[in-house]
């Protein structure tokens, strides 16, 4: 290679790298399929405009709060996430509960967490995700046969081969992964 063809291939490289630090949105940490691309703070997603917009002026669904509050978390940008979901019109909803549930645990207050996830179990016992996340945070507090009774009901209702399975049973094998 000449050192001109290294200087333009650094130049290229260089430029890409920029390009996907700088652009925005960003998209949310994690490999949920679920979440979507996560804005500036005091912005949110529109999922109909595929676009960052003002929170404040923005005619957002609760569905579409709920989803770009649990994006959020995932980004853990908890105390964001959090504050999205208070924007939430229906806050007695299986979803709204999971994910305050899930920020809250991992902002450490894992009891409370619990407490969330118990009332979204109530509303949708056959809800996977909320289960694996109670299960995580019986593992947390050491509570291995809690978990593992949320293991079992996940495996009701979705199988083995379910994300949700998978996530739980590699806590509890692991609880590092949590």
């Amino acid at each position: 290679m000449t050192t001109t063809t290294v200087r333009f291939a650094s130049f290229v490289l260089g430029g890409l790298i920029a390009a996907s630090v700088f652009s925005i949105p960003v998209f949310a940490a994690g490999d949920d399929s679920e979440t979507m691309p996560v804005c500036k703070k005091g912005e949110v997603y529109d999922k109909k405009t595929k676009k960052c917009v003002k929170q404040s002026s923005a005619n957002i669904t609760d569905e579409n709060r709920t989803d770009y509050a649990y994006s959020l978390a995932k980004a853990a940008r908890y105390d964001e996430a959090l504050a999205m979901l208070d924007t939430v019109k229906d806050q007695n909803n299986a979803e709204v509960l999971n994910y305050r549930g899930y920020a809250t645990r991992k902002l450490g207050r894992t009891d409370e967490g619990i407490s969330y996830y118990l009332q979204s179990v109530k509303l949708d016992p056959h809800y996977a995700k909320v289960r694996e996340y109670l299960g995580e945070a019986y593992v947390i507090k050491g509570q291995l046969d809690l978990a593992k009774d949320q293991l079992t009901t996940i495996k009701t209702i979705c199988g083995t081969g379910c994300e949700e399975y998978q996530d739980l049973h590699a806590a509890i094998l692991d609880p590092s992964k949590i």
